[in-house]
């Protein structure tokens, strides 16, 4: 356990750390006492604005959050830039990178999907994902979409308008589809169309997902006279049948403003004390073309207050952490977007914390004047007012679901006996056909919500559970040793699990133990449950944890002791929240094992022989066209081979002629006969 003690509670390092940073533009960095990043911030003058952290009484101006993470605060890292612009670019990055717990973040929550572009490729892919993940700097998200159905209809339309390819894969090795035939695809796995080809259609496809429209259309029709001047009629009625579903697609739109004149971006949000929905309308040549959903934190948000005419306009402190909350959206998601994508003016619900600064950083972004504004009147406060009662709409509908999974939780509670509704709760399967290729899964929920940032993936290491024999109670018991040895090696080396455990259910993280569960749910009957009680007992846990089991066939609650299942009904809120979890458990579980199962099907066997790498294995099959011909052939043949010799040969036509080598007996025999003759 660390020594260290946070900077609140050792004055004299406080007061000569303060005088060390530097009154200058720049990121500052809160860090605990395990070295982890607790908040990062940026600050005109860095000076000020950590000391004001430490003012006489450590909660002073801050909010419940920020009090908390400053008592937990015992290193203070500072980066200096040369303006505060520069910080401000620079804070973006750090977060994104780090993510910090006391951070405003947005969050994902895998409901709005995003459009990828695959950019980073010779020839492009364009597909609609959920996992925003990063494969490289090239690739493009847009996105996320709040209606999926559009999104949907519009790729597909985007798909037959232009010539794009339509599979992830070749369909065929040698020849094209009947995508190419009928003009869906430009040939791509057979390279009719070059890369630069490729990525110039790709752009414009590109164009329709950053809501410029009209630009599209003016460089199509262009196009188009173009071929028409020089006779080409077929490229000229190609081009045509683009303009026609380009304006199809943007015929139907559902909103429109009579300035067309400037496009814009309408950000607004709804929030409670404990998340906030924002909202962010594309407008483009007076049309909604976009509309984007987030969700972030918003603990400690100042309430709202009710008149007679229903919510009155925000006070001062609710006002600026609403602005707080979306500045935040506003650095996020411009930050990710392409320079074009950002708009002439942005019109907001209410001011930024710094207005000015992000004014100045989207202008150097987009290369051109950009103007933040926050309408009071006319048409422009009409609009600001239909975003925020969308974001009222999505607020509400978060809040059903929050208050949906609370009940579940309170209902487990009863349930399984405990004081307080599980927070975290753990749910365990295995996978396996026949004992090959056997995995476990651990899913995680918090607050009644998959948490896929801690689910976990384990392969089964016993030597006993092999292809042929399975063992799911051993399995079972391994993953519970594995899962819980660092628990039990604090616990024998003294340490207070009743304070680590309050510790990892609060924001604190003590010694790199902030995973205990609430509740331990395993799939399956009172067999397995048996198992994992018996390895939580060689690991002195078997008293410490909370434990139960679901049985499929009658979906029957098990805990240890007991000889009979909880009397509980199949359709009550807490079974389905076990019911959930351990269909969570159980997809992860057979994911994982069908991609171990695939990854060991598609090895070739010839991996296994000693000395062959990749490119000889590549040479080799070239050279004879198959395994079954690697097998047949003559060790002489085989010598011939490009990159063989005749040791390496002999090697490969051992490995495929083992029944041809003497017993190491019998040449003993034979050695012994010599010798003796």
């Amino acid at each position: 356990m660390s020594t260290i003690k946070p900077l609140l509670q050792d004055p004299p390092r406080l007061k000569a750390r303060l005088k060390e940073v530097p009154a200058e533009p720049g990121c500052y960095l809160m860090r605990d006492a395990e070295d982890r990043i607790l908040y990062i911030g940026k600050a005109k003058v860095l000076r000020n604005r950590v000391r004001s952290y430490f003012q006489s009484g450590s909660g002073h101006g801050h909010s419940p959050r920020i009090a908390l993470m400053v008592r937990q605060v015992c290193e203070i890292e500072f980066i200096v830039t040369d303006s505060e612009a520069e910080a401000l670019a620079l804070e973006a990055n750090l977060i994104k990178n780090h993510q910090p717990h006391f951070n405003v973040l947005l969050k994902d929550d895998k409901k709005y999907p995003y459009l990828c572009i695959t950019w980073s490729e010779a020839y492009p892919r364009i597909f609609i994902t959920r996992r925003r993940r990063f494969r490289s700097p090239l690739d493009r998200f847009y996105g996320p979409y709040v209606d999926v159905g559009l999104l949907r209809r519009t790729l597909g339309l985007v798909k037959r308008v232009f010539p794009l390819r339509q599979r992830p894969q070749p369909l065929h090795k040698e020849r094209t589809c009947l995508n190419y035939d009928i003009g869906r695809c430009p040939g791509v796995c057979q390279e009719k169309i070059s890369s630069e080809d490729y990525h110039r259609t790709l752009r414009q496809v590109a164009m329709v997902f950053q809501g410029r429209n009209d630009e599209l259309l003016q460089l199509l029709q262009e196009q188009m006279e173009r071929y028409a001047e020089r006779l080409d009629f077929e490229s000229a009625a190609r081009v045509r049948d683009q303009l026609q579903g380009i304006d199809t697609l943007t015929a139907d739109q559902k909103m429109s403003l009579g300035d067309s004149s400037v496009s814009r971006d309408v950000l607004a949000l709804a929030a409670d004390e404990r998340v906030a929905a924002v909202q962010l309308f594309q407008m483009r040549a007076g049309k909604l073309v976009g509309r984007l959903g987030f969700t972030a934190d918003a603990i400690g948000m100042p309430a709202a207050e009710e008149g007679a005419g229903g919510e009155l306009p925000p006070s001062p402190e609710r006002a600026a952490a609403l602005g707080r909350v979306l500045q935040t959206v506003v650095e996020e998601h411009y930050s990710q977007v392409e320079p074009v994508e950002i708009p002439p003016e942005l019109l907001l619900q209410v001011p930024l914390s710094q207005q000015e600064l992000i004014e100045a950083w989207l202008s150097e972004l987009r290369g051109r004047k950009v103007k933040l504004a926050v309408p009071q009147r006319s048409q422009k406060a009409d609009l600001i007012e239909l975003v925020t009662r969308n974001a009222s709409y999505e607020l509400e509908r978060a809040r059903r679901a929050s208050e949906q999974n609370l009940l579940a939780t309170e209902d487990l509670a009863q349930l399984l006996d405990l004081p307080n509704p599980p927070r975290r709760i753990e749910g365990y399967d295995i996978s396996h056909i026949q004992g090959s290729d056997a995995v476990a899964s651990q899913v995680v929920f918090i607050d009644g919500l998959p948490a896929k940032q801690h689910y976990r993936k384990y392969k089964i290491q016993s030597s006993s559970i092999r292809a042929g024999h399975s063992d799911d109670f051993m399995a079972m018991a391994e993953i519970m040793r594995r899962r819980f040895r660092r628990w039990a090696q604090a616990k024998a080396e003294g340490a207070d699990l009743r304070e680590l455990r309050r510790a990892a259910g609060s924001a604190l993280h003590t010694g790199g133990l902030n995973d205990w569960p609430d509740v331990v749910m395993i799939d399956g009957g009172k067999g397995q449950l048996s198992a994992v009680m018996e390895a939580l007992r060689e690991l002195n846990l078997d008293e410490e944890l909370v434990v139960c089991s679901l049985a499929k066939q009658r979906e029957e609650v098990f805990v240890p002791g007991a000889k009979q299942p909880l009397e509980s009904e199949a359709d009550q809120l807490g079974v389905q929240l076990l019911l959930r979890l351990r269909d969570e458990a159980h997809r992860f579980a057979v994911s994982f094992h069908r991609q171990q199962r695939g990854e060991r099907m598609k090895r070739s066997r010839l991996s296994d022989i000693p000395g062959l790498g990749p490119k000889r294995i590549k040479e080799l099959l070239a050279h004879f066209r198959s395994i079954d011909a690697i097998q047949l052939a003559s060790v002489e043949s085989l010598a011939a081979a490009p990159g063989m010799g005749p040791g390496l040969a002999r090697v490969v036509w051992d490995y495929f002629h083992p029944q041809d080598l003497p017993d190491a007996q019998e040449q003993e025999n034979e050695q012994a006969l010599e010798l003796a003759g």
